[in-house]
């Protein structure tokens, strides 16, 4: 990574601590990072310039207990950063969720080892933080979708017709103020939300990326179209062997495959063009994802028993143009709000 990379990473989340985060002293921050590629070693580098002070802990160079134990000794608001070339293990300890029960903050940091080269580059420049679109379009599309009575997709010339009401959505838009917990996984910039009657969901989308068995991105020389009956997948067109296996293994373990997740990406760092592979990052890409499979943690269905619900597959739309009502909230690759 050369300096330049570093010196925008250092930009990007010295933004994210002072705007998103809002970490200042007193509080303390504890930074626990790896060495195992090369993005990893340059946020590490990045933000031990824009904090100084901070505790930094190679977590290959200590036993688990010694992470622990340094956990042990923050209080609440304090930030913890966690920058994970894999996925740190503490053996039954949740990381994140551990943390947010102590009240601190959390910065996540995972899966960097699946981002080498190139889409290093696109990795930093998604971690900018401008806080006027990010809030601006992200408030300005929930009040939209909260009052919606439908949606559309419209979809390499596909339609995807949402003919109910939709979830109260939730924002990933760096504004944790109305929130119980500060921090999270990043890049952010997503709205989602899902169909409240799933079954209300008809029509065909195209998608061009989908996440394969191995959580990594996956995308077919054509895109892949889905038929959708009902709110679930009842046909596939121009599939693959990868996408079908995903199919399969969601129809062995459930029976059927729910379309859940309506996401609207808002990251616009990442499109079809700039892509990463790690699927839980490319997510936040500007334009509409869903979600395959019965899991969605946010919104219960008293139609799908949680208990049986396994999975929850991301796959990317072809986004033309998105409705909701009888308003276009987005063309020409952007959100028009």
């Amino acid at each position: 990574m050369t300096q330049e990379a570093v010196g925008a990473a250092e930009k990007h989340l010295r933004d994210i601590l002072s705007m998103a985060i809002q970490h200042a002293p007193p509080h303390a921050a504890m930074v626990v990072s790896d060495t195992r590629c090369d993005l990893a070693v340059a946020l590490t580098e990045a933000y031990r310039r824009c904090l100084p002070a901070a505790t930094f802990i190679d977590f290959d160079a200590v036993v688990p207990d010694a992470v622990l134990a340094a956990f042990a000794t923050l209080e609440a608001n304090d930030l913890v950063i966690l920058i994970q070339s894999t996925n740190f293990r503490l053996e039954a300890f949740r990381i994140r969720v551990e943390l947010f029960k102590r009240g601190l903050k959390v910065i996540e940091h995972p899966h960097l080892s699946r981002m080498p080269g190139p889409q290093a580059l696109y990795y930093i420049e998604s971690l900018a933080y401008d806080p006027g679109y990010y809030r601006g379009v992200g408030y300005a599309l929930k009040a939209r979708i909260d009052s919606a009575r439908m949606g559309v997709v419209e979809s390499g010339g596909e339609r995807l017709v949402f003919a109910s009401p939709f979830e109260p959505a939730k924002l990933n838009i760096g504004d944790y103020s109305e929130m119980n917990n500060v921090g999270g996984q990043f890049p952010i910039g997503e709205v989602f939300t899902e169909a409240q009657d799933l079954e209300a969901v008809n029509g065909r989308v195209r998608i061009f990326v989908f996440g394969d068995t191995s959580f990594h991105v996956n995308r077919p020389q054509q895109p892949i179209t889905l038929v959708i009956v009902k709110g679930r997948v009842s046909a596939v067109l121009d599939s693959t062997p990868d996408f079908d296996q995903v199919l399969a293994n969601i129809r062995a373990d459930e029976g059927e495959v729910w379309l859940r997740e309506l996401g609207f990406g808002m990251n616009r760092a990442f499109s079809r063009e700039r892509m990463v592979s790690d699927i839980g990052t490319y997510e936040r890409m500007c334009g509409i994802h869903l979600s395959l499979g019965a899991k969605h943690g946010v919104y219960n269905k008293a139609s799908i028993k949680r208990a049986n619900a396994r999975y929850h597959i991301d796959v990317f739309a072809v986004t033309d143009a998105v409705y909701l009502d009888d308003e276009q909230v987005y063309r020409n690759g952007a959100w028009q709000v």
